[in-house]
């Protein structure tokens, strides 16, 4: 396979690069001396990086070796989800642009770093157009894809009622038509629930920073059509969203799948049989919220999406109306069905996320007064704790927070807060304290919350720990690995993601937030003999075997578009 070879290739260019030349009593690697952003700092913001224990200080310098900066490091912090102690080193203080040379003294490597006005402008046209490369139904065109073009796979225009979603109007069997969205992850089927939170966080960053978004082009075939790259993007899966609404009963279908996952083969070789499996309270919910905020989102759109808002309401009045009648319909996989469940058995989050967004589209009485019995404090979201999004979007409408009488943005901005304090005192600069599957969307998702709560209050402090968030996304973290794919020294090659694996093509297609570092399976590649660390913040290994740490997936490249396009725009607004 291309992998097994070409990570051996990367690895030993990587070594070659980073040669092991550090004099230090434990002689480390030079691969785990720093810990740095590998793609670059902005030129007036802040500017970190780690440290190994036995080394003191850093040496910036031109490239004609001219000394720039002296920085001394903090003193050692021992950090117990990586196992390891470091030192934080600030070069802030470095305010000119250009490309530097970062010296350890008794450490014989040099790292390469840029400090630019724009450092990220490539990050984040990368990781909107990883939905283009996850489209269904369409070919990918090579001046559109590059050396990713690719045959249409999946057209969905043949899709089977499975027996659980059987009705009296469309029995077992009926075929429908559910066609366009993205591919969930690295495998080859669609789910409502997961794309609900996905869509929403990136029509939440067209609203957010819509100036920023609408001359951001990143080539795809909607192009130049008026409408923003980003909300184009977008359209392509909620257009594939609301058909997955039964137009019998406005019930929701939970996924469109295959019945087991597919091979490691190219979209257009995977031949088997697709079906809309089961109704669920969960995919209803989801769908009413996703659909409600896209109404008033795409208010802003009209003359160019004619009825699509209005669309969008009505369908999300039905999910609504079909969720109240069916409250505890809970997602079961049937025997024969093997693929991604996206089980969820508490929905107060859930009614909570429609009910907001219901309300502030509609002005419901029936759904502010669900708004009210289901709130509880915000959390960082995911696609199963979905609460904190519905007071996301109340929060853009300051009226009404009175008439809920609910502490929202108090409530909110003690959670940024809590973040923040994290990041203060966290030996590796960020918030994370739990690694759970998919860990860096959590960061992700906390620089999120970071870069509202910097639009609600102006304070710095959030604006400042959101660009540390970026910083271990990209660079400066345990294992030393840039999580995007395309970008940074140390890349990540080898995505447990279908196209990626079977395309014949080196590098992984780029703009993809790789999963990162848990220890929920230890034995995804176990057969290749691999062992992986016992430190949560270390438990990484770039295969494709590994799907528990190497997976992309839509939810949680959608929070990375948000994060850097905040932080993008915040500092172009500064």
């Amino acid at each position: 396979m291309k992998s097994d070879m070409y990570r051996y290739l990367s690895a030993l260019f990587f070594t070659a690069l980073l040669l092991v030349a550090c004099n230090g009593k434990d002689n480390h690697s030079a691969e785990d001396v720093l810990k740095y952003n590998q793609v670059g700092y902005f030129t007036s913001g802040p500017k970190l990086v780690l440290l190994d224990d036995q080394y003191e200080e850093i040496l910036i310098k031109d490239l004609d070796g001219k000394l720039v900066l002296r920085v001394f490091a903090d003193s050692a912090k021992f950090w117990e989800p990586s196992g390891d102690t470091v030192r934080r080193a600030d070069f802030s203080w470095l305010n000119s642009k250009g490309t530097f040379l970062l010296e350890i003294p008794g450490c014989d490597v040099r790292y390469q770093i840029t400090v630019s006005d724009k450092p990220y402008d490539e990050v984040v046209r990368a990781a909107i157009k990883a939905f283009y490369y996850n489209r269904t139904a369409i070919p990918l065109e090579e001046k559109y894809a590059g050396y990713w073009y690719r045959q249409a796979g999946h057209p969905d225009t043949v899709v089977y009622v499975h027996a659980s979603a059987a009705t009296e109007q469309r029995p077992e069997g009926t075929v429908i038509s559910s066609p366009l969205g993205w591919y969930d992850a690295g495998d080859y089927n669609k789910y409502v629930v997961n794309s609900a939170i996905t869509t929403y966080t990136l029509l939440k960053a067209l609203k957010d920073y819509r100036e920023y978004f609408d001359t951001l082009g990143v080539n795809i075939p909607e192009s130049g059509s008026g409408l923003p790259d980003l909300l184009s993007e977008t359209l392509f899966n909620l257009r594939w969203v609301l058909t997955m609404q039964d137009p019998f009963d406005g019930g929701v279908y939970h996924k469109l799948t295959s019945k087991q996952f597919d091979d490691f083969i190219m979209p257009h070789e995977s031949l088997s049989d697709r079906y809309v499996v089961a109704k669920s309270t969960a995919a209803a919910l989801d769908f009413t919220a996703l659909n409600a905020a896209a109404s008033r989102i795409l208010r802003d759109y009209e003359e160019l999406l004619p009825g699509l808002a209005d669309s969008c309401l009505a369908a999300a009045k039905l999910a609504w109306n079909w969720a109240l009648q069916h409250p505890d319909v809970y997602y079961k996989q049937p025997e024969d069905i093997v693929t991604g469940a996206y089980g969820d058995w508490n929905l107060n989050d859930e009614w909570y996320w429609a009910a907001s967004e219901l309300f502030i589209a509609s002005g419901d009485p029936n759904a502010k007064n669900l708004v009210v019995t289901y709130y509880d404090q915000p959390s960082v979201p995911n696609w199963m704790d979905v609460r904190t999004l519905g007071t996301m979007s109340l929060l853009e409408n300051p009226e009404l927070e009175g008439e809920l009488s609910l502490p929202l943005s108090e409530d909110f901005i003690a959670l940024a807060d809590d973040l923040v304090s994290v990041w203060e005192n966290s030996p590796y600069a960020v918030s994370i304290q739990s690694f759970a599957w998919g860990s860096n969307s959590t960061v992700a998702n906390e620089g999120m919350l970071k870069m509202c709560a910097y639009r609600l209050s102006g304070n710095r402090k959030y604006l400042e720990s959101a660009i540390s968030d970026l910083d271990y996304i990209l660079g400066r973290n345990a294992t030393g690995y840039c999580f995007v794919t395309g970008f940074g020294e140390k890349r990540v090659m080898n995505i447990h993601h279908r196209p990626s694996e079977a395309d014949g093509i080196h590098e992984p297609i780029p703009g993809f937030l790789a999963g990162g570092p848990n220890l929920d399976v230890l034995t995804d590649c176990s057969d290749d003999g691999n062992e992986r660390s016992p430190f949560p913040a270390k438990s990484y290994v770039d295969m494709v075997c590994s799907y528990s740490t190497n997976e992309i997936a839509i939810n949680w490249n959608a929070p990375l578009v948000y994060l850097v396009g905040a932080i993008n725009a915040s500092a172009m607004t500064k």
